[in-house]
This record gives structure tokens, C-alpha cells and sequence, in this order.
């Protein structure tokens, strides 16, 4: 029996005839979408200008400005939120010479917006930038149907138990393979250090994977990734969410792993100044899980069990190749003596700019008070 999938009535319409208008010339003139974040702290915003000619660099790009009433980051009697370019890519929904543009959000005063973390952020990668900091976030999301239901699951139950569904291949197995592949072409399009892609253990969830990227940069990609993602499903008519536990049971959650390594660990010998870096952050434990989610902790501890691959919320641990520690050691690490660690704690939703501030305040500003002052 047919089954009529849960999708949005924008994806039903006609696109060989948007393509028709797609194909028009631009007599020289670009598209530019401005990309920011929302007062949440979690959704992605955007709205788009005509500029005269080909922005070449992120300076040629204009601030501008949006009601922030409208976006839970202003009054309605002084809404005006100033939109600051800090990042530019390819736009792969309206192909070359348009472009996607990162944008800060500044209040009236010119003071950073209550979610605008990069701020505070790029601050602190400047402070730190000698020690040549490396990440790779490893974005893992679910695929909902426009009701809220996992893509692809049956209307009334469940699919099978957890097993066959991680890398998995095959109808039976996976599901959105399409919406997954068309991301990652729109990514590397883009210019966003994608880095890979596979399904997850939990069916209908999947994980992207962006870097190596060196400091501010992490932040850039990993938000401009999720903006491209949310697009490329809105052209499928589905949802990708980034909840830390969008199905409550035996399932998965979804996370945010951060790998992360500095010069030193990176060069012979470097296994030393990985587990100094680890010991510091065993002393941090509440403040890292505090800002690893929007709600100060309160998302991951419904997916920080210590089951289903996590560690629990209340502990800090480590060890080499253990996916239920708060940090893994990868065993070719162990082997060869220097390389990266990976923090397992980020929540699906995670600000980047947050995790990897926090990361860099304590393994290398060797900050050690134990709550979040933000």
C-alpha cells in the first residue's frame, strides 16, 4: 500500500518551472542572502538584497539591518538590529556570481545581541591564535516529516530495533539518502569545509562532519552547514531538526562531537599535551556542560544518560576509544603518540562558537572557574 508521506506543500509545487526563471540573466547585478542567527540561539534567519556587481571579498558586502522584534532580539519600539558580514560563500540555491553571507547581529547600540556568541568567540581565538587550534564537529540531526514524525517511520509504531540503520544501505535501512546527498553538493558548492557524511544509528538520523577548520572559522562553517541543510530540506518539504533527543526510549540522541587539537599536540610527543588539556577539563566539567547547549545544560541532560553511546551528565570521564566517556581518545591517537581528542559532549543544537570558546578559555587561557558567567 501506498504510503503518502508527511511533506510541505512548497515542495508539491511545479520546480521545472522555477527552473525557467532560474535560467534568467542577471545583466551583471548578484544576489546577496544575508545569514544570521535568530533569538533563540538555535534557528537560522535570512533575508536577500541586489548589489551592483560581484562582492570579491567580505568587505565588499554592505551591513544592513532587520526588525528584531520579529525575531525575538528587540522591542517593537526600537527594533532596528544591525546585520554585520563576517563570512561570504557561493549560494548553491542561485548558483554563481550569488553569494551566502554570514552576518553578526549587533543591537541599536552597536553591543553584540544576547545570541550572538561569535563576538566573545573571536575574541578569544585572537588570543589564542600562536597555538594554532584545529576543529572538527561532527553535526548529527534527524529527518521529521512536516508532522513531526521521523521521516520514513510507520504512521502508527515504530521501525525495527536499533542495528541495521548506522552506514547502513539499502530502502529498508535508510531513509532521505537524497535530502543527504543534495546537502553535501550544495556544501562543497558552497565553499563549507564539509568533510563527510553517513547515516546514524537511530533511523531517519544522519551526521555531517565539518573541518579541519582553525579557530573562528569552526564557528563560520558548522552555522552556515546547518543554514544550507535547513534550505536544502525546505526544497524536499521536510524538517531537519537538531533536538539532542528527538525520540524519548531505546534510541539515540543526536550530538555534536568536537575534535580538537593544538600545534603541540599535533607534533611528536603531543600525546602529553593532550591529556594535560584533558585533566583541565576534568576540572571544568559543569561549566563546559552549562554552555554545550542553549539551555544551559538542560537539552543534554535528557540525552546524557550514560546509555545509547553518551556518558552521564553528573561525570567526567576519558578514555581511548571509548564512545560512552565525555572524552575519546581516537586509538590511532593512543598509537601514535600525538594528534586530536574528541569532546563528546556537545548537544545536536550546540552554538559552535560556544563549544569551542569554552574549549580554548580552559585547555589553553587555563581559565578554571566551574560555571558559565554568560
Amino acid at each position: 500500500r501506498a504510503v503518502a508521506m508527511s511533506v510541505s506543500h512548497s515542495s508539491r509545487l511545479n520546480k521545472l518551472v522555477r527552473e525557467q526563471y532560474m535560467r534568467l540573466p542577471q545583466d551583471g547585478r548578484v544576489q546577496v542572502t544575508y545569514v544570521w542567527i535568530d533569538g533563540s540561539g538555535e534557528g537560522v534567519r535570512c533575508k536577500s538584497r541586489t548589489l551592483e556587481k560581484e562582492p570579491k571579498s567580505i568587505e565588499d558586502v554592505p551591513e544592513w539591518n532587520f526588525d528584531g522584534s520579529s525575531t525575538a532580539q528587540a522591542e517593537g519600539s526600537n527594533s532596528d538590529m544591525f546585520l554585520v558580514p563576517v563570512c561570504m560563500f557561493r549560494d548553491p540555491f542561485c548558483l554563481d556570481p550569488n553569494k551566502l553571507v554570514l552576518c553578526e547581529v549587533l543591537k541599536y547600540n552597536r553591543k553584540p545581541a544576547e545570541t550572538n556568541l561569535r563576538h566573545t568567540c573571536k575574541k578569544v581565538m585572537d588570543l589564542v591564535k600562536d597555538s594554532h587550534p584545529w576543529f572538527g564537529m561532527e553535526q548529527e540531526y534527524t529527518l521529521l516529516g512536516i508532522n513531526g514524525h521521523p521521516y520514513g517511520w510507520p504512521d502508527n509504531g515504530f521501525p525495527g530495533p536499533q542495528g541495521p540503520y548506522y552506514c547502513g544501505v539499502g530502502a529498508d535501512k535508510v531513509y532521505g539518502r537524497d535530502i543527504v546527498e543534495s546537502h553535501y553538493k550544495a556544501c562543497l558548492y558552497a565553499g563549507v569545509k564539509i568533510c563527510g557524511t553517513n547515516a546514524e544509528v537511530m533511523p531517519s538520523q544522519w551526521e555531517f562532519q565539518v573541518g579541519p577548520c582553525e579557530g573562528i572559522e569552526m564557528g563560520d562553517h558548522l552555522w552556515m552547514a546547518r543554514f544550507i541543510l535547513h534550505r536544502v530540506c525546505e526544497d524536499f518539504g521536510v524538517v531537519a531538526t537538531l533536538d539532542p533527543k528527538p525520540m524519548t526510549g531505546n534510541w539515540n540522541g543526536a550530538g555534536c562531537h568536537t575534535n580538537y587539537s593544538t600545534e603541540e599536540m599535533r607534533r611528536e610527543g603531543g600525546l602529553k599535551h593532550i591529556e594535560a588539556a584533558i585533566e583541565k577539563l576534568s576540572k571544568r566539567h559543569h561549566y563546559h556542560i552549562c554552555v554545550y547547549d542553549p539551555r544551559g545544560g538542560r537539552d543534554n541532560s535528557r540525552r546524557l544518560t550514560g546509555h545509547h553511546e553518551t556518558s552521564n551528565i553528573f561525570e567526567f570521564s576519558a578514555g581511548v576509544a571509548n564512545r560512552g566517556a565525555s572524552i575519546r581518545i581516537p586509538r590511532q591517537v593512543g598509537q601514535d603518540g600525538r594528534g586530536y581528542f574528541e569532546d563528546r559532549r556537545p548537544a545536536a543544537n550546540c552554538d559552535p562558537y560556544a563549544v569551542t570558546e569554552a574549549i580554548m578559555r580552559t585547555t589553553v587561557l587555563n581559565e578554571t572557574k566551574d560555571y558559565a558567567e554568560h
